[in-house]
């Protein structure tokens, strides 16, 4: 190999160079200076260090080195000794040398000037030591340490006390939040002491930095303070007192208790709220887009569907056969088209745009309970509306309000309070804005040019102002609070730290005062007996926060509310957009779904924000071929196994792999088996065809492929991993090829997202899942239509064959192209199905015994391990189980 001129590569054979004296020909001798006086044996020099070998594994570790002002070592250096658990070390002689430059590699390679080898050469910026002990742990130089391989000292430390404590009082609840105590070994709970009322004082013990006390009497005062307590029961002095007032006991229904059973047993409907079922017009609005949106000419108004709607038509949703409902985001939102509920502006309110008297949300989850039916509430903590969060941050700068734009900017109302519902008076508005807009440059402004022509006119021909409308980097946004950035790169870092766009103004959720916002806020919905989350926009918040934060706040909250069995059911499932076909999002595992579901397997810094950097760089390194792995979803040959949950993040994930391909149910089957391996527990996988963003190959078009093709995905669905998700109205083919969504450039009703409530007129009930009792009006031809019997019979038997619910998988010893075998053991049940979809499959190797058919009923005897099966057709299937009930339901339009 040819050798090429010296210069800095991203490998350190500068340092290599310098050895040889190469550079220093080419540079000239530096000046050496005086002389230095040579130190006695009693004033010997040394420099003793300590490398962390899990930084990267090696076998061995070399440490190549030069002291100041001296040569390099000979490639690869000395190899360092063993230490002690996870550690090396080496001292060196520096001589009359300060310190030393240091890089660290495998002793592997071959030394030549290309930088072969594997090194550790701090990004080819070599690590500065100096004389003393000091270690190096996952590029990290800590001087002077503490010899990492002694014994520990006890910890007497006691941590810092909590600061920035404050409490808030809501009808008879407080919520109380303050900043994270710091300690020399990491704090692990605090405790609150509450005094106050005719109950004496009470002491609670808490993880998170957000305490929600709820019950408390009506108009007395309750004071708090936080003591912060790490490992060694080292106590902090108690916080500054904080003290808040209770009102009166809210109107509201008592709370509801989840169902707390294994969400894998609950196939999902889910719901746009305020497009699924009119139930009191009173509440319908239609915002500043009304007529521009062409929903006026419809008699459209965007928030139309509500919680009442909903609850009049949950046995419809249980005639179907669903047992859990995900609904949109019930948070008060804030924006010119926020119907969907993605616009958050007040966390702690539900938007009365949805509730109606004796239909709040409250009421939906009890009424839900009481049909056997589970709420998952879709959640959002990683941004805002551009209008900032009521009780975080609300911009108050914005635009500037002269006779152009005094037809959108209202005239300021000091006591009106917007809440999306009631008509401000002097506007005559509901969506009023008079709170945000300025005639005069406000006092306290913080946005960049307020008020200066930008140049630029609107489309009506007005003059653009800066600060007309919000962006991460006018200063509109506290900078402690928000990212101030958009995003550049989709699989890059930045994806995490800035806007998506301007209507989701970007939370910094590393941020302590943002977390205990946001935790304080999904304390409420928890309480009110939710049964799982669904959060938005999972994959632009760090990995690391997700699991240091919110999820164990989530776990948290329900055990301590409702019990630890209830907090293992407690369904979460994370969206990780990744609208690729790969198995890892274009090799950025930081942004790959299956990554969400696993624990971290290192430290990092105590500060979230540089964690979080730490993180993406780390997993980065380690690319996708040094991921963790999994079998939870697969069989041992024929047997079920226990899975081993104990790396779970807390997180489960709907299934973007197999989405991405139902425009063909074999390429949903393939790819989704791809990914298995990689996701902590893929029977929890939520599984959709199309939803509110996209279709199959995100196509901006409700699904088309056709009955026939939605019959065959959604056998699959109910048979293989997973949990089948059903987006609302695509029982019937609901608006098949329209646009999924155009905001406000054209009809609502013309869209993906149009109006279902005309499909459900009349009424219909159901004693079981499944099931119609009764149906009259237009719900009766609804329920009547052929995919609507498919998935009613496909919901019969998966609730029939606990293995289709709960069971792991495996292809082996099965020819067939959508075949596979499932299993599910525990105590006396012992569940195993053989399954094929559309096409034959021969099943080998199998347990020998009687098998029958949950579609048609037909026994096959097994006595040589050997089970044939004729081909189904397109959108029918063939269900064998051992010792099975034989056929469930009636033969359909497919399933026969």
């Amino acid at each position: 190999m040819g050798r090429i001129p010296l210069r800095r590569s991203r490998r350190p054979f500068l340092a290599a160079a310098v050895a040889t004296g190469l550079l220093g020909a080419l540079a000239g001798p530096p000046d050496p200076g005086p002389a230095p006086m040579e130190p006695t044996a009693a004033e010997a020099n040394t420099a003793t260090v300590f490398y962390y070998t899990k930084t990267k594994n090696w076998s061995s570790v070399h440490l190549h080195y030069a002291p100041d002002g001296g040569t390099w070592t000979t490639a690869p250096g000395t190899r360092m000794e063993a230490a002690c658990t996870d550690w090396v070390k080496e001292t060196v002689d520096l001589g009359p040398a300060a310190g030393l430059a240091a890089t660290f590699n495998n002793g592997g390679g071959t030394w030549d000037n290309n930088g072969n080898g594997v090194w550790d050469n701090n990004n080819s910026a070599d690590y500065a030591l100096t004389t003393g002990t000091s270690t190096v742990r996952d590029r990290t130089v800590t001087k002077d340490a503490k010899d990492p391989c002694a014994a520990e000292e006890p910890d007497t430390e006691a941590p810092t006390a909590p600061t920035e404590v404050t409490a808030s009082a809501t009808h008879t609840s407080v919520v109380l939040s303050w900043d994270a105590s710091t300690d020399d070994t990491g704090v692990t709970k605090y405790q609150v002491t509450r005094t106050g009322g005719t109950k004496g004082t009470l002491v609670t013990d808490i993880g998170s930095t957000v305490f929600s006390d709820t019950g408390l009497e009506e108009r007395t005062a309750y004071t708090y303070t936080v003591k912060a307590v790490d490992a060694a029961g080292n106590t902090s002095p108690a916080s500054a007192a904080a003290t808040a007032t209770t009102g009166e006991k809210a109107p509201e229904p008592a709370s509801g208790t989840p169902l707390g059973t294994d969400p894998r047993q609950d196939p999902i409907y889910f719901v746009l709220t305020a497009r699924f079922h009119d139930g009191d017009s009173s509440n319908n609005r239609g915002g500043s887009r009304h007529t521009k949106s062409g929903n006026a000419a419809n008699n459209d108004p965007m928030f139309r569907g509500d919680f009442k709607g909903l609850v009049e038509k949950l046995d419809y949703v249980k005639a179907l056969g669903f047992s859990a409902v995900w609904v949109t985001p019930v948070v008060l939102n804030r924006s010119d088209y926020d119907y969907h509920g993605y616009h958050g502006y007040d966390f702690y309110k539900v938007d009365p745009r949805l509730e109606s008297a004796g239909a709040s949300y409250q009421d939906l989850i009890n009424a839900a309970h009481a049909k056997g039916m589970k709420i998952y509430q879709d959640v959002v903590y990683n941004h805002s509306s551009r209008w900032g969060a009521k009780g975080l941050a609300t911009p108050t700068v914005y635009g500037v309000r002269d006779s152009q734009w005094s037809w959108y900017y209202d005239e300021r109302n000091d006591g009106f309070e917007y809440d999306g519902l009631t008509v401000e008076p002097k506007s005559g508005k509901s969506y009023y804005n008079g709170d945000l807009w300025s005639t005069a440059e406000p006092s306290g402004n913080t946005c960049l040019n307020w008020g200066r022509p930008t140049g630029g006119k609107s489309a009506e021909g007005y003059t653009l102002y800066n600060c007309q409308w919000p962006t991460p980097t006018s200063g509109m946004f506290p900078k402690a609070l928000y990212h101030q950035c958009w995003i550049g790169n989709w699989e890059g870092e930045d994806a995490r730290s800035c806007w998506l766009h301007e209507d989701l103004a970007d939370f910094d959720t590393e941020n302590t005062t943002v977390q205990n916002y946001l935790i304080g806020a999904y304390d409420k919905y928890i309480d009110m007996g939710v049964d799982g989350f669904r959060l938005d926009t999972a994959v632009h918040i760090a990995r690391v926060t997700w699991n240091r934060r919110f999820l164990p706040a989530i776990q948290e909250r329900v055990t301590q509310k409702f019990g630890a069995e209830a907090a293992k059911n407690f369904f979460v499932f994370g969206e990780v957009a990744a609208f690729v076909n790969d198995k890892w999002n274009r090799g950025s595992v930081n942004h790959s779904a299956q990554f969400y579901t696993w624990k971290e397997r290192k430290e990092y810094s105590a500060d979230d924000e540089a964690a979080a950097l730490e993180q993406f760089t780390y997993e980065n390194d380690q690319g996708t071929g040094n991921q963790p792995t999994s079998t939870n979803a697969f069989l041992n040959g024929n047997s079920y196994h226990t899975p081993d949950r104990s790396r779970f993040s807390g997180m489960n994930i709907t299934d973007m792999r197999m989405h991405m391909n139902f425009g063909d149910a074999q390429n949903a089957y393939g790819n989704g088996k791809d990914s298995d391996d990689s996701v902590n527990d893929a029977t929890y996988n939520v599984v959709y065809v199309d939803s509110h963003d996209y279709g199959p190959n995100k196509s901006s078009e409700r699904y088309p492929g056709g009955t026939d093709a939605w019959a065959e995905n959604m056998a699959l669905m109910w048979t293989f991993r997973g949990i089948p998700t059903l987006y609302y109205g695509s029982e019937i083919e609901f608006q098949k090829g329209k646009k999924i969504d155009c905001g406000p450039s054209c009809p609502l009703a013309t869209t993906g997202r149009a109006y279902y409530g005309d499909h459900l007129g009349g009424s219909v009930t159901a004693s079981d899942f499944g099931t119609v009792d009764s149906a009259s009006g237009e719900v009766a031809n609804t329920l009547a239509q052929p995919l609507v019997k498919h998935i009613q019979r496909l919901n019969q038997i998966r609730r029939a064959v606990p293995a289709l619910q709960t069971g792991q998988y495996s292809t082996e010893g099965i020819s067939g192209s959508m075949a596979f075998k499932r299993r599910y053991t525990s105590g006396s049940t012992d569940s195993f199905a053989l399954v094929t979809v559309t096409g034959a499959a021969t099943y080998t190797g199998i347990p020998n015994g009687t098998y029958k058919d949950a579609v048609t009923g037909d026994v096959k005897t097994v006595s040589n391990g050997t089970l044939g099966v004729g081909a189904p057709g397109k959108g029918n299937l063939r269900v064998y189980v051992l010792n099975g009930p034989g056929k469930i339901g009636a033969d359909g339009p497919y399933l026969k």
